[in-house]
């Protein structure tokens, strides 16, 4: 047995969820990504899903991917920097900026490598990178990746981030970065007050809008557009697997930090571009949330309807303010029995644990799309309300 053969033989925590039959990862679906899917033999409510614009499997979107893969090939066989950038690469950048309201944007193969790539290279010795102790994991592997400083603050907490900055030299370079929509717990980021401390203590802000975009704002432009405050903020980064149904990512900022990013930025520069495919899909539907604004109007409406049935059912939903509501549970174990359990009733779920949050505070996430109707979302409602009383989770 070689040297990580005999390191990891003893890590054994997943098969042990494996034999008690509650392991929850990696669940095979044999269908698109809709309302329903197909797991297993039968179908499932999908409440698991992060697609919520509900484009996923838009015919739309699917014709438009299957054009350019007839017109461009399957991949670009290299990075932007090279050989790899398409004019449709160039046209979904320039239309993403003009949605955001930045100078320029920069298309990255994943929403991963936005962060991971563009926080590293953004800020360096001598800087500051203050971020929320909530902040995405790509947030967190882009700041370990910077030689800059790193200080925390208590999620959400504005006294607690005012306290960091106080202590932080006036002229340095300082980035605060921050969730748009937590993806977890739902709740927003408190982005007029992280403004108003910008201005105050000479700082930057990117704001991850992965689960903001689409969502919130005009049209669906984001967190940074619901507060009005765009302008404000320096750094505005997005994600083409959510709303915009494909894979992929962007940041957006001015045309100088733009052009910085675009010949230096490792993961930008060393990554194989967005297939053709994905990038086209991601334009369809940036082009279809703008035109059909009743389907984030729908997304609102059941939205709301869920928050108050879970309310009136007696779950504990934290301060969630978007689509993504969390069903605490507060324990490991029964996070891992809920979702066994609802999907044996019918309702797909995402149980969310250690390191995604604390252990005290383990929940399942459940998550809407605008193609839900009402009728879906009380038979979620319904079939799990069954699971949490059954295990004593809620009376």
């Amino acid at each position: 047995m070689g040297q990580l053969e005999e390191r990891y033989k003893n890590y054994r925590v997943p098969q042990e969820y494996m034999k008690q039959g509650v392991y929850p990862y990696f669940r095979e679906i044999t269908s698109k990504q809709a309302t329903e899917v197909e797991m297993a033999g039968h179908k499932v409510l999908m409440f698991g899903s992060n697609a919520y614009t509900g484009l996923t499997g838009d015919e739309r979107v699917i014709e438009a991917a299957k054009k350019a893969l007839d017109k461009y090939g399957s991949g670009c066989a290299g990075s932007r920097f090279l050989n790899g950038t398409l004019d449709i690469h160039v046209q979904l950048e320039k239309e993403l900026a003009e949605f955001v309201h930045k100078d320029e944007a920069l298309c990255f193969s994943t929403g991963f490598t936005v962060n991971s790539g563009v926080i590293a290279t953004v800020v360096g010795k001598g800087d500051y990178i203050i971020c929320d102790d909530r902040d995405h994991a790509s947030i967190v592997d882009g700041r370990r990746l910077s030689f800059a400083r790193t200080l925390h603050y208590k999620h959400n907490d504005m006294d607690d981030l005012e306290r960091v900055l106080k202590t932080l030299p006036y002229e340095a370079v300082k980035l605060i970065i921050v969730d748009g929509v937590f993806s977890m717990e739902g709740d927003l980021a408190k982005l007029p007050e992280i403004v108003a401390l910008k201005k105050k203590y000479n700082c930057s802000i990117m704001v991850d809008e992965a689960h903001g975009l689409g969502v919130f704002g005009k049209q669906g432009r984001g967190v940074c557009d619901h507060f009005g405050l765009s302008d404000e903020v320096d750094l505005i980064m997005g994600t083409f697997s959510k709303s915009l149904a494909s894979i992929g990512g962007f940041i957006a900022a001015g045309k100088e930090t733009i052009n910085y990013l675009r010949h230096t930025s490792r993961t930008y520069i060393f990554s194989a571009s967005d297939t053709p495919a994905a990038t086209a899909a991601a334009l369809e539907a940036l082009h279809i949330i703008q035109e059909e604004p009743e389907r984030i109007e729908h997304l609102w409406d059941i939205t709301n309807y869920a928050l108050k049935r879970f309310q009136e059912e007696g779950f504990e939903i934290g301060d969630s303010e978007s689509p993504i509501i969390p069903l605490y549970v507060r324990d490991i174990h029964k996070t891992f029995l809920v979702t066994q359990a609802a999907f044996e009733a019918g309702v797909f779920i995402n149980p969310v644990i250690p390191p995604a949050c604390a252990p005290q505070d383990t929940l399942i996430r459940f998550s809407l799309m605008a193609s839900h109707s009402k009728e879906e979302v009380e038979r979620g409602v319904q079939i799990l309300k069954k699971v949490f009383v059954d295990l004593g989770i809620i009376k």
